[in-house]
């Protein structure tokens, strides 16, 4: 295995990130092998900020709840809340307690400050509202969709009443059953109610999709936008719930791959409105298959970025992020043979690594796979390196996460 690779790696700077590309991709994802780490989301900041200036990027997107997000977005472009309000309740996942998150935010509202609207810097969420225990009830999304149509169209074009949607639903606690995602019995999925909710949420995106012309020029296309989140959100819980319901041993699979269908379209709709850098674990960014080990073993689907790079072809682009350790996680210095331990013998602390010519000079001697003793953190498969555009490596990872915003 050839070992002289200091002709791949280059400083972390925006203009390296882009030499790897054959033109400014539409959508820049950047993946993550591990979450919670507050060092990474300081690189991803500055790495951020300089594509941004340099390159025009104008939205910024991340691994949390899509309509949570809308309040960052608010609070960004036009100062709507107060900062400790927005990241506590604009975040899912916990994400909106680390001081990264909180940077981040801050640095956007301090960019957006005296620029005309169509210059400033948009955040989003692509995520469902999901979280790895449980779904939320598609109230939310519904009634807002159903909301913004019985104010805009005729009643008799509407499939249903508003106190229709709330009958359906019933409580909120029925839907977000912790015991559902083990328990498929548990989940509401699969009832009546719900079958016949998901008919109704397909319908009223059916009305949004024939109405366009005149929604767009009663509000805004960005009213109409938002509904449209708002739509494709509702179907997507309401498919998420149907398959919390299933008895089959395909189950945690079409879950799996159910979240990342979710993330792809808000992803797709995040490039629709202009360049977009996203923020992600690397698995739902990747071209190829994400695979997991669950209690009830492997599972595998396609990923969020395999998804959008088919639809989207050179207009989107996937850099991975590896690291050497995360010693405070028991994660110690990679195997010499491992993609992470190729580059963990480089002088500097971190590079942006050019994966066509790494993969040309490891030539027909592939490394090996490295194993994590955490499970946390997703090493970089070397399968992948062919697929990759290019890797952003840490070589060590200080204990920082405890830095949570005050």
């Amino acid at each position: 295995m050839a070992t002289d690779i200091t002709h791949t790696a280059h400083p972390v700077e925006a203009a390296a990130v882009m030499r790897l590309l054959p033109a400014r991709p539409r959508l820049l994802a950047l993946g993550e092998p591990t979450h919670g780490e507050d060092f990474l989301l300081d690189l991803r900041n500055e790495l951020f900020r300089r594509l941004v200036e340099e390159e025009g990027y104008r939205t910024i997107a991340i691994e949390s709840d899509c309509l949570r997000g809308l309040a960052v977005d608010a609070y960004v472009t036009s100062g709507e809340g107060a900062l400790d309000e927005v990241m506590e309740r604009g975040f899912s996942h916990g994400w909106g307690a680390f001081e990264g998150n909180r940077a981040l935010v801050r640095w956007m509202r301090a960019y957006n400050d005296g620029r005309p609207a169509s210059g400033r810097l948009r955040f989003a969420g692509v995520d469902g509202p999901l979280e790895i225990t449980a779904a939320e009830s598609p109230r939310q999304a519904l009634t807002a969709l159903h909301d913004y149509l019985t104010d805009r169209v005729d009643a008799d074009l509407l499939p249903c009443t508003a106190q229709t949607l709330d009958r359906l639903l019933g409580t909120d606690d029925r839907w977000t059953e912790p015991e559902a995602m083990r328990d498929p019995a548990r989940s509401v999925g699969r009832s009546a109610e719900a079958r016949e909710l998901r008919l109704l949420a397909h319908d009223l995106v059916a009305l949004l999709d024939a109405q366009t012309p005149h929604l767009i020029g009663a509000t805004s296309r960005e009213d109409w936008d938002r509904a449209c989140l708002y739509g494709r959100t509702a179907t997507g819980l309401l498919r998420y719930h149907h398959e919390m319901a299933d008895t089959s041993p395909a189950r945690m699979a079409r879950l799996c791959a159910q979240r990342d269908l979710m993330m792809a379209h808000n992803l797709l709709a995040v490039a629709a409105r202009g360049p977009a850098l996203v923020h992600a674990q690397n698995a739902h960014l990747q071209r190829e298959k994400s695979t997991m080990r669950m209690w009830q073993g492997p599972v595998e689907w396609w990923s969020a970025g395999a998804l959008v790079s088919a639809r989207l072809g050179e207009g989107y682009a996937f850099v991975a992020t590896a690291l050497g350790t995360i010693r405070h996680r028991g994660v110690d210095a990679p195997p010499p043979d491992t993609v992470e331990g190729l580059l963990y013998a480089l002088p500097e602390d971190r590079y942006v690594i050019d994966t066509t010519r790494l993969a040309t000079s490891l030539g027909d001697t592939p490394p090996a796979p490295r194993v994590s003793p955490w499970f946390g953190y997703a090493p970089f498969d070397p399968a992948h390196l062919a697929d990759c555009d290019g890797i952003v490596f840490v070589k060590d990872v200080p204990q920082c996460s405890d830095r949570v915003s005050r």
